[in-house]
């Protein structure tokens, strides 16, 4: 079965992009907004509209498979591809990537992945992390379409996987309204939360981390609170580096104020992503690693999870041979084609570090399925619920994808 033809679409996000380094340096609210000049190269205001392209492949049986192209909402910080807007790249598609995909057979997924993802432009360099990341949904979608299965069955399939029907467990995130929204998960018994948005260190970590501290034992009280003694969730807090910050980026310190943490959050589990970031992947894989080694060495049972310059699947799999945390978030948008997150959760668990399906708010309801095909298939520890940060509608679209996609998949047979 072959494309006859590639069409793109603009589209939305389901949330912001947002300088990342202008909100660090203390940029005030006003409001929604951020006040104040952005610092990132091709940031208009410190936070603008997210923007998508929807990719669409129309097929020799009339079918029509899609992905969408998003980029994260910290677009040009921490190593990451710059600021992806809709006007800047679908000439891109249209002129340079589309002419190369008509005609082609999409009978399977992962060779066609590969090519797609390693595609060079006339100077050498490699497209845009978005783009890689929707034309590869888009081959996914079509390769299921052709075999008249499941997109998760496709992946099982080609890389091996098993499909035993099990829920991938879902993280849910509040956003700055992190009490409020904390309540909506809560009330929904998601799975893991709350994220947090812990980005500022006055504002939201405290300058010895106090702010936190309180916060960290507010939601476990919280959490029994609404939903009774037998909701046990895994409490999961993003804290962009500030943890570093306030310490002095001593690991000693930061250690003391973990086991301060795990003691607020008990008897909950406790994993802390970010906890520093050192400006480089080489700093920051060895400080990582570092930190794991002290809270094991004292039996300090808060998990820390990976993610600024832990990027491509080389950058994961850097981190994971160098055990630079417990686990790795694979943020889907940042390995491009999403072959490399199928690889990535792979070669995670395969290793015993935990595989965190993550992404971004800024993608859309189309690659928010996508992955949820990908977590079926390869089984990480658990994924984001995405996009937005209001809480219900990213949880409705994975949660409702994932049992759908297991219904049919015991209704077929095929677990």
């Amino acid at each position: 079965m072959k494309i006859t033809k590639a069409v793109a679409s603009s589209g939305l996000t389901g949330f912001y992009f947002d300088d990342q380094k202008a909100i660090k340096m203390g940029r005030d609210h006003d409001g929604f907004a951020y006040l104040g000049e952005p610092v990132t190269p091709g940031f208009s205001k410190v936070r603008q509209r997210g923007e998508a392209i929807s990719v669409m492949l129309l097929l020799e049986n009339g079918a029509v498979a899609y992905g969408d192209c998003a980029a994260v909402q910290y677009s040009g910080a921490g190593g990451r591809d710059p600021l992806f807007l809709a006007s800047d790249f679908i000439p891109v598609l249209e002129q340079e990537i589309f002419p190369r995909l008509i005609g082609r057979d999409v009978t399977g997924f992962r060779i066609l992945a590969e090519e797609f993802d390693q595609l060079t432009r006339t100077d050498g360099s490699r497209y845009h992390t978005a783009l890689r990341y929707g034309i590869t949904q888009a081959l996914l979608d079509a390769a299921a379409k052709v075999a008249q299965c499941t997109m998760a069955e496709v992946v099982a399939r080609e890389y091996n996987c098993k499909l035993n029907g099990t829920s991938i467990p879902i993280f849910c995130q509040t956003g700055d309204e992190r009490y409020d929204n904390a309540d909506k998960i809560i009330i929904k018994r998601a799975a893991v939360l709350p994220h947090g948005l812990i980005n500022n260190v006055e504002e939201k970590l405290g300058r010895n981390g106090e702010k936190l501290l309180a916060y960290v034992e507010w939601l476990r009280e919280r959490a029994h609170k609404l939903a009774g003694e037998d909701y046990n969730p895994i409490l999961h807090i993003d804290v962009y580096g500030t943890i570093g910050q306030a310490f002095q980026e001593n690991p000693d310190r930061m250690a003391d104020y973990l086991a301060q943490l795990e003691l607020a959050a008990s008897p909950l589990k406790l994993r802390i992503e970010g906890p520093m970031d050192r400006g480089s992947k080489p700093v920051q894989i060895q400080a990582l690693a570092e930190l794991r080694q002290i809270l094991e060495q004292r039996q300090i049972n808060v998990e820390i999870v990976a993610d600024e310059w832990c990027n491509t699947l080389e950058d994961i799999q850097e981190f994971v041979d160098a055990k630079a945390g417990h686990m790795v978030q694979i943020k889907t948008p940042d390995l491009g084609g999403i072959n490399n997150t199928i690889e990535a959760i792979l070669y995670a668990k395969e290793r015993g570090i935990g595989a965190y399906l993550g992404g971004t708010c800024n993608e859309t309801d189309r690659s928010a399925q996508v992955c949820v095909h990908i977590g079926i298939a390869t089984q990480p520890d658990q994924m984001l619920a995405k996009p937005g940060m209001g809480v219900d509608e990213g949880l409705m679209i994975v949660y409702n994808e994932m049992s759908r996609s297991l219904a049919l998949l015991r209704a077929k047979g095929v677990i």
